[in-house]
C-alpha cells in the first residue's frame, strides 16, 4: 500500500513537473505585442512592491517589448521602494516610468523608481525630488534644524543620508543622468518641475500619456545589458494591468490602522475566550485576526519597543480589572498603551503612521473595556451557579413520604426519586448530595443555619 501511494505521488509530481515546463514560455520566443502598463498611485509599501515585482517578472517571462510604470507618489518605505529598484534592474525588458498624469509627483522614494527605470519621463504640470530620507529632515522639523543639517545630525542620521545619496548617485550612473541634481534632491530635498528635469537630464523625454511615450519610443535606442537595443514598438499595444486581489487584500491588511486594529480584536477576542469560555466564536475570530495582524506587521517597520509598550499595558489594564488597585495599574496601562501605540510603526512617513484620534478612541474604549467588562466578568465566575447540575447538587428537599431506601423528595417545587442510606420521615429536610440520572442520593439535616439552609447532621 505504501509502495503504492508513493508511486502514486511520483508519478502526479512528474505530471505537474511537464505541465508546467510545457506551459512555460521560451525565453528565446518572439516577443508579444502587448506593453504591460503598471501603476503607482500613492504610498509605496508591501502590497505595491508585491504587485510590481510580481507583474516585471511576468513581463520578462512573456518577453513583453516594454513595460511601462506610471508614477504618482509621495514616497514609501524604503524597504520596498530598494524589492521594486531590484526588480527594475534585473529586468531583461526595458522599463519606462512615466510621471502622470499632469499634477502627479514623484516625491521621495518615487525619485530613485525614475532614476532607476531605463528611461524616465514625465508629464507636464509634474514634479519630481525631495528625496531626502524623512529622519533626517522631516516636515515637522524647523527650518534653522533642517538647514544646519548634516552637520548637527546624530552619526546614524548621517549614516542613513549618505547611503542614500551613494544610492542615488549609483542609479544616476547606471542610467547616465544628472548626480549632482540627484545628490541634491537627497542632501537638501530640491524638486524639480518636469521641464526644468528634461534641461538638466534628469528624464529622457516628456510625454503627456502612455500612449504618447509609447509613440515616442518607437524606434529609442538604449542599453540593455550592456547590450544596445533598438525598441520596435510599431505593433505593440497598451495592456493595462492591475493589482490582483491578493495584492489588495496585503494593501488592506498592512494599512497600519487596519492592522492595528486587527490585532486589538485579535488580543480582545482571546481574552473574552479566556475569560467567559463559551461557543469559542470569540477565540476562533480573535485567532484569526490576530494572525492576519501578525502577517500584516511583518511587512511593516515594527519597533519592538512599541509592541513591548502595548503589551504591556494590555496586561496592566488586565490586572486592574482582576485585582482593583485604586486606578494604578489602569492608570499606566493607558498610559504604556497608547505609547506602545504611537511607537509600534517604526517610521516617520505619515501615511504608514497609526492615527493619533484612532489611538485615542482605542485606549479610551479599552479603558473601559478591561476595567468594567472583563472585571465583571472576572467576578461572576465565583458566582454560585443558579441552573443545571451544579444547582442541585448541594441543594436543599423536603421528604415527600417515609421511606427507607428508595422514596421521593420535592425539589424546587418538582418531584424526584430518591435514595438515602438512612430512614427519612415525611416533611423532613434533606440536602442532595450527588444526582445520577433522574435519580438523587439525600442526607438528612438535624438543624437550620441562619442562611435557612438545614446543617447536615
Amino acid at each position: 500500500m505504501l509502495r503504492w501511494i508513493i508511486g502514486s505521488l511520483l508519478i502526479v509530481s512528474f505530471a505537474c513537473k511537464a505541465a508546467t515546463e510545457s506551459s512555460a514560455i521560451d525565453p528565446l520566443s518572439p516577443p508579444s505585442n502587448n506593453v504591460p502598463v503598471l501603476t503607482i498611485k500613492g504610498a509605496i509599501g508591501p502590497a505595491v512592491s508585491a504587485y510590481l515585482v510580481k507583474e516585471i517578472d511576468k513581463a520578462n517571462l512573456l518577453n513583453s517589448p516594454l513595460i511601462i510604470i506610471t508614477l504618482d507618489t509621495p514616497g514609501g518605505l524604503s524597504s520596498s521602494l530598494r524589492d521594486i529598484n531590484m526588480a527594475i534592474m534585473a529586468s531583461k525588458v526595458p522599463i519606462a516610468c512615466l510621471v502622470y498624469p499632469q499634477g502627479a509627483r514623484a516625491a521621495s522614494a518615487g525619485t530613485y523608481i525614475l532614476y532607476a527605470c531605463h528611461i524616465a519621463a514625465m508629464s507636464t504640470a509634474t514634479t519630481l525630488g525631495a528625496a531626502t530620507p524623512v529622519s533626517i529632515g522631516g516636515p515637522s522639523a524647523p527650518k534653522d534644524q533642517q538647514e544646519s543639517k548634516p552637520e548637527s545630525a546624530t552619526a546614524m542620521e548621517r549614516k542613513v543620508l549618505n547611503d542614500a545619496i551613494a544610492y542615488i548617485r549609483a542609479l544616476a550612473q547606471l542610467r547616465g543622468r544628472n548626480e549632482e541634481w540627484a545628490e541634491q534632491a537627497v542632501r537638501d530635498a530640491e524638486t524639480l518641475t518636469a521641464t526644468e528635469a528634461l534641461e538638466k537630464n534628469v528624464i529622457n523625454l516628456l510625454a503627456q500619456t502612455p500612449a504618447d511615450l509609447l509613440q515616442q519610443l518607437n524606434g529609442y535606442s538604449l542599453t540593455i545589458n550592456e547590450k544596445q537595443q533598438q525598441l520596435k514598438l510599431s505593433k505593440a499595444k497598451l495592456l493595462p494591468v492591475e493589482a490582483d486581489w491578493r495584492n489588495k487584500f496585503i494593501a488592506t491588511i498592512t494599512d497600519p490602522n487596519i492592522a492595528y486594529i486587527l490585532m486589538l480584536i485579535g488580543i480582545y477576542g482571546l481574552l473574552l475566550e479566556f475569560y467567559s469560555p463559551g461557543g469559542g466564536i470569540a477565540g476562533v475570530t480573535g485567532g484569526i485576526a490576530l494572525f492576519v495582524a501578525l502577517y500584516a506587521f511583518q511587512l511593516l517597520p515594527v519597533n519592538f519597543v512599541g509592541a513591548g509598550l502595548l503589551i504591556l499595558g494590555i496586561a496592566l489594564m488586565v490586572a486592574e480589572s482582576m485585582a482593583p488597585s485604586f486606578g494604578v495599574l489602569g492608570l499606566g496601562g493607558i498610559v504604556a498603551f497608547v505609547l506602545g501605540s504611537i511607537f509600534l510603526i517604526d517610521t516617520e512617513q505619515n501615511h504608514f503612521q497609526i492615527s493619533i484620534p484612532l489611538i485615542a478612541s482605542v485606549a479610551f474604549i479599552s479603558s473601559l473595556f478591561f476595567v468594567f467588562t472583563l472585571g465583571y466578568l472576572w467576578r461572576t465566575r465565583n458566582n454560585k451557579v443558579v441552573s443545571g447540575k451544579e444547582e442541585i447538587i448541594g441543594g436543599t428537599a423536603l421528604v415527600e413520604g417515609d421511606f427507607n431506601d428508595c422514596g421521593y423528595v420535592i425539589f424546587n417545587g418538582e418531584r424526584w426519586a430518591a435514595v438515602s442510606q438512612e430512614p427519612l420521615i415525611q416533611g423532613q429536610t434533606v440536602q442532595v448530595l450527588s444526582i445520577q440520572g433522574l435519580t438523587l442520593q439525600v442526607t438528612k439535616f438535624t438543624t437550620m443555619p441562619k442562611d435557612g439552609r438545614a446543617a447536615k447532621e
